[in-house]
Formats: C-alpha cells, sequence, structure tokens
C-alpha cells in the first residue's frame, strides 16, 4: 500500500474515477488514465506468463495486453459474464486493458481517501493506493502507476542472433 497522502492519491487518480468491480471487490480507477470501456475481445493466452497476464487481443487493429488482477487483489478468478468489460487504462508510455467483472459507475475522489486496511497477497497490496468510504462500502482506490508497472514483472522476449 502506498504510503502517500490523501491529496497526493487524488492527484494520482484524478477528481474522478470509474467504479469497476473485481470478484466481490469494488476499486476506483483514476478517469485520467482511462482511455476507453468495451466488451472483452478474444484473448490469446501467452505460455509461461503469470495467470494475471489473461492474454492479449486486438483493440481497435493493435495488440493489447490484458491483464486480470483478482487474483492478485485477493478476489476468485471465476469466468467473465456477459457484464465484464475490457477498461483501457493509458499513461505517457504504455496502454493495457484491465479485466473487470462489470462497470459499476463513477465517483468523486476528493480528499476522501483512507488508508487500505487489509492486507492483500503476493504483490496485490502495492496494487492498492488506499479507499474511498461510502455508505454503501469502501471502494479501494487502484494505483494505476502500479498496475502499469507489472509489465516489468513479464518475461522478455529473447531475440535469436
Amino acid at each position: 500500500m502506498s504510503d502517500a497522502p490523501p491529496a497526493a492519491v487524488a492527484a494520482a487518480t484524478g477528481d474522478e474515477a470509474v467504479v469497476v468491480r473485481l470478484g466481490a471487490g469494488r476499486f476506483a480507477v483514476g478517469l485520467a488514465h482511462v482511455a476507453e470501456v468495451g466488451r472483452v475481445p478474444p484473448l490469446t493466452r501467452v505460455p509461461g506468463m503469470p495467470v494475471w497476464l489473461a492474454g492479449v487481443g486486438n483493440w481497435r487493429g493493435r495488440i493489447l495486453p490484458a491483464l486480470d488482477l483478482r487474483t492478485l487483489l485477493g478476489a476468485d478468478a471465476v469466468a467473465l459474464t456477459a457484464r465484464a468489460r475490457l477498461v483501457v487504462l493509458s499513461t505517457d508510455h504504455a496502454s493495457i486493458g484491465l479485466l473487470v467483472d462489470e462497470v459499476e459507475g463513477t465517483t468523486s475522489v476528493i480528499e476522501d481517501v483512507a488508508p487500505f486496511p487489509a492486507a492483500l497477497p503476493g504483490g496485490g497490496a502495492e496494487l492498492v493506493a488506499g479507499q474511498l468510504p461510502r455508505e454503501d462500502g469502501p471502494i479501494a482506490v487502484l494505483d494505476v502507476e502500479a498496475v502499469m508497472r507489472l509489465r516489468d514483472a513479464l518475461p522478455r522476449r529473447r531475440r535469436s542472433a
């Protein structure tokens, strides 16, 4: 979990966030990083890759890696339903797809981010920047930059001479 103060988390996520469901958990993804949301395209699994890399798919004519973070965030990776969506996240240097069970809507992320109290398995804690207290239950704030850094953990393809 990030030790960043709430103002820094709000600046990282923007003032608005898309609320997505990953298993039983709800997560806020800063709208500033969301390029688009759409139906999940057919994905091709890449042998030898971690389980959280669901595969690659053709997204508007380009190959896009699709991440399934449910197991890293403590949720069961069950089959996706018709409500599942691909949230395309984009930063200055890369784009990835994030598989989500559903998109619930948007929420404001202004000065009410609290520390995330739960422990997550593996590297999942590094992916959560805090939580938003809400009457209908807390919403964890996903650290998009940390999600993008997962690419560094992937094995690199070796080129033959």
